[in-house]
């Protein structure tokens, strides 16, 4: 069978501080091509929407599957599947991912019949039955697969993560993916899920608070496949298993694989397995992202980050020690008054560390979806991308976005203006020699792309597509969130227990 899987357009955070390959996309794309079928990847991030009208004519795609890991692309993604079944009546459109899962039955119907199936959980398992079934019938009886007819039964987990390899090869633009000055810059991931359950995330009810590790040996050998020079390890949280990050250290030691790394852990992993990063430096590793949240205790109760300020900034003295930069994020609450954004932008200020801030979001899938007591004050998909105020703020509208674009403003001024431009002078000749102009485009764009008048005009948009009301649900037992579940482990530890040691 003919597939053609996308990725939609890029959001507005994406514009200027990261565009990342679409590597669940991708390993879609491989179980699919493992199982036989021909499959073409067209990643919107990276290519036009006249580039999508091409292959549909020139491929003419039996089967349509679109990746909406983000709120804000469904009503585009609603769009290309109507575009599609006016241009190829009879192909089969189905949608896949971690937003679509939490509302799956919501986007079915709001499609009005372009969109034949949405894949709940992991893509990998489901593609191939999916794509049988498209064919021979009975699709929804497939796992994890919501249709008009019906809901199958409850998505299955990949047994091991270790496969299938991604399918790079059918990305034709990989020199437009960069995350910071690492440009290009691909993606590669050893463990999958997350043990801890912030209230803001749904990273752990969409695995149901498991965690799965890739083994060494794999993740090596895919290392070693990958030719860009910088890699983003994009786990939710890099190295809670020390022994985990030892071993496939010692692989690409042994294999004398050298790159510049990225990755995203959390404050207390990195002080409770200090030496892990340390060798791990040694390797290459440049930067990491600390999600800090908030720099005061009532904040990190808020989000149950289970961390205490303390050893926030503990984590940071570590990796300055370890030379490694560190990128923070901080949550901002719409709540917020003139003098908390004045109290933010004197931190970000005062430390070195880059600060990026995003705005607290209710998601689906999320606790605060189901126990924020404040109503949405807008229901637009394309709302939904954490640079939004979907809440009531406290100041007017205009004057939130106001301070928080002047925020946002003095923080780029710090990292990404003159001053870091003449400093990153070498970086910038060395990437530009080798045509790499993503991360010198990135230190010129912000102004065009951060301002208050943008946001509000955004907020007046026509809306056609609506996110679903939450409907009720007791969070006393958490398990009731999960888009993938899995019995106790022979532990006999409880998945939706606290979090303390992460679950196998």
């Amino acid at each position: 069978m003919r597939l053609l899987l996308i990725h939609p357009s890029a959001l507005m955070y994406s514009e200027i501080f990261l565009r990342l390959e679409p590597l669940g996309l991708e390993r879609v794309a491989g179980a699919a091509r493992d199982a036989g079928h021909q499959v073409r990847v067209i990643d919107l991030q990276t290519e036009s929407h006249t580039a999508l009208d091409r292959e549909l004519e020139t491929f003419r795609p039996e089967a349509i599957g679109v990746s909406l890991n983000y709120l804000a692309n469904i009503p585009e993604a609603i769009e290309i599947a109507q575009l599609a079944k006016r241009r190829l009546p009879g192909v089969f459109v189905f949608f896949g991912g971690h937003s679509v899962s939490f509302v799956a039955d919501d986007v079915l119907r709001q499609a009005d019949g372009a969109v034949d199936a949405v894949a709940r959980g992991e893509g990998e398992s489901v593609v191939a039955p999916l794509l049988t079934a498209s064919r021979d019938g009975g699709v929804s009886s497939v796992p994890g697969v919501v249709s008009v007819d019906g809901r199958g039964p409850a998505p299955q987990m990949l047994h091991s993560i270790d496969s299938p390899r991604p399918a790079r090869d059918l990305l034709r633009h990989r020199r437009r993916y960069f995350i910071g000055e690492l440009d290009p810059c691909a993606s590669i991931e050893f463990t999958r899920g997350c043990p801890w359950d912030c209230s803001f995330c749904s990273a752990w009810t969409f695995y149901g608070r498991s965690y799965r590790k890739a083994s060494p040996e794999a993740a090596a050998e895919e290392m070693a496949s990958i030719r860009e020079r910088n890699v983003f390890i994009v786990d939710d949280v890099a190295f809670i298993r020390p022994e985990h990050g030892d071993a496939i250290a010692a692989e690409l030691e042994r294999r004398r694989i050298r790159k510049r790394y990225y990755l995203e852990t959390r404050a207390d992993v990195l002080l409770r397995n200090t030496e892990i990063f340390e060798r791990w430096g040694r390797l290459g590793l440049k930067y990491m992202f600390l999600g800090m949240e908030a720099i005061d205790a009532e904040g990190l109760d808020l989000y149950r980050k289970r961390i205490s300020p303390d050893e926030n900034f503990r984590a940071l003295e570590v990796a300055r020690k370890l030379g490694i930069t560190v990128a923070i994020n901080l949550i901002v609450d719409p709540a917020w008054d003139k003098e908390r954004f004045r109290i933010v932008r004197e931190f970000a200020l005062a430390v070195p560390e880059i600060v990026h801030l995003t705005v607290m979001t209710p998601y689906p899938g999320t606790e605060i979806w189901h126990t924020e007591a404040r109503k949405l004050t807008t229901r637009d998909y394309r709302l939904f991308d954490i640079q939004h105020a979907v809440v009531p703020t406290t100041l007017p509208l205009e004057e939130f976005y106001a301070e928080l674009v002047r925020t946002q403003s003095v923080i780029n001024r710090k990292h990404l203006g003159l001053r870091t431009a003449v400093g990153a002078a070498r970086i910038l000749a060395a990437n530009l020699a080798r045509g790499q102009t993503n991360f010198a485009r990135m230190l010129w764009r912000f102004n065009s792309v951060y301002n208050p008048q943008r946001q509000m005009a955004d907020h007046a948009r026509p809306v056609r597509y609506e996110l679903p009301l939450p409907r009720h649900l007791a969070v006393e037992d958490r398990r009731e969130l999960y888009v993938h579940t899995r019995p106790a482990t022979h532990t006999g530890r409880n998945p939706a227990a606290p979090a303390g040691e992460p679950t196998e």
